[in-house]
């Protein structure tokens, strides 16, 4: 069965906007005017192949009119032919004469931009990007606007991270660009794993989570739901990788003798959730060590014992350190 295809609209609509606002730049005056020259020079060919379209035919019902004329009266069957192709050469010469004047009655002609125009179009690119965030247009004018110059957009998907858009002018120019589509992991980048070794090398060289954002962002990197690479995607890359700015950062800190909760919960196949739940709960009794701020087992294999009994139900309750010891 086919799968439906979802591509959120905001990077599609973000860069339609971007390319209007190009479009209305000064230095697009210019290509307007090199359109312009070029339409010309199509209308006057076309106009050149109906001119010599009309001679043709004009000489074509011409000659058979003189044929008709001198043929002999007498010879009735050569007349009706002959006569047969005059009006024909006659009603191909009137078709043509009347589809050159329809096109030409349809034909706009375009004209240069005026010098004030060109003012009035180059201030209007200057602050329409300006006025589009604000509430001085309304929806409906920004749509308006738009319209005034986009035709329509078509959007093709590249990849799971990417797609393609096509701008369609009026006047059939076609503008292509690639838009970044949100995904929901690091995995459906495409970028992905270039990205992850970026980020290695650039902690490796002494540079910090939101320099190493910045220059990949500039690069055209991204996090997964973003245009752009956030400081906390680059700081997870690097804590996946055990890359820590400090010892303690996302360590589990121990000490000789003890196990912590990530220790104890390895070992047994628990979750640590499992362990911090009862530790609250009550039904694991340990105090946190003065020192490091931690629950801290004893590093013995009765511990372990305990508290495979505590999970299998065999207990309710289980108490280590020297104060439930005496209790």
């Amino acid at each position: 069965m086919p799968v439906c295809q979802h591509i959120p609209a905001d990077p599609v609509d973000a860069k339609g906007v971007e390319a209007f606002f190009a479009a209305l730049a000064p230095v697009e005056l210019d290509a307007y005017q090199r359109a312009l020259g070029a339409q010309q020079q199509t209308e006057a060919a076309s106009t050149r192949a109906c001119v010599q379209q009309l001679q043709r035919l004009r000489y074509q019902a011409a000659l058979a009119q003189r044929q008709f004329e001198h043929v002999d009266p007498a010879n009735r069957l050569g007349a009706a032919e002959l006569e047969r192709r005059w009006e024909t050469a006659l009603r191909d010469l009137r078709q043509a004469e009347d589809a050159v004047q329809q096109s030409t009655q349809s034909r706009v002609g375009a004209e240069h931009l005026p010098a004030e125009l060109r003012a009035a179009f180059s201030a209007l690119g200057q602050q329409l990007p300006a006025l589009w965030p604000t509430a001085v247009l309304s929806r409906t004018q920004k749509k308006a606007l738009l319209r005034c110059l986009l035709e329509q957009v078509i959007v093709q998907r590249l990849g799971r991270d990417q797609g393609q858009i096509r701008i369609v002018w009026r006047g059939r120019e076609v503008t292509e660009c690639v838009i970044p589509i949100p995904v929901g992991s690091l995995a459906e980048l495409s970028t992905g794993q270039e990205l992850q070794a970026r980020v290695l090398q650039l902690h490796r060289a002494g540079k910090s989570d939101d320099v190493i954002a910045r220059e990949l962002s500039a690069a055209g990197f991204r996090s997964p739901m973003h245009q752009e690479l956030l400081v906390s995607t680059v700081r997870g890359l690097r804590l996946k990788h055990r890359c820590f700015i400090t010892r303690h950062q996302s360590h589990p800190r121990s000490s000789a003798g003890s196990l912590t909760v990530t220790q104890v919960a390895r070992r047994l196949g628990l979750s640590g959730h499992w362990l911090y739940d009862r530790l609250h709960n009550g039904q694991i009794r340990l105090q946190k060590d003065p020192a490091t701020r931690l629950f801290l087992f004893p590093d013995h294999p009765t511990t372990l014992e305990l508290l495979t009994q505590l999970r299998a139900g065999h207990l309710q309750h289980v108490g280590f350190g020297q104060e439930y010891q005496d209790a």
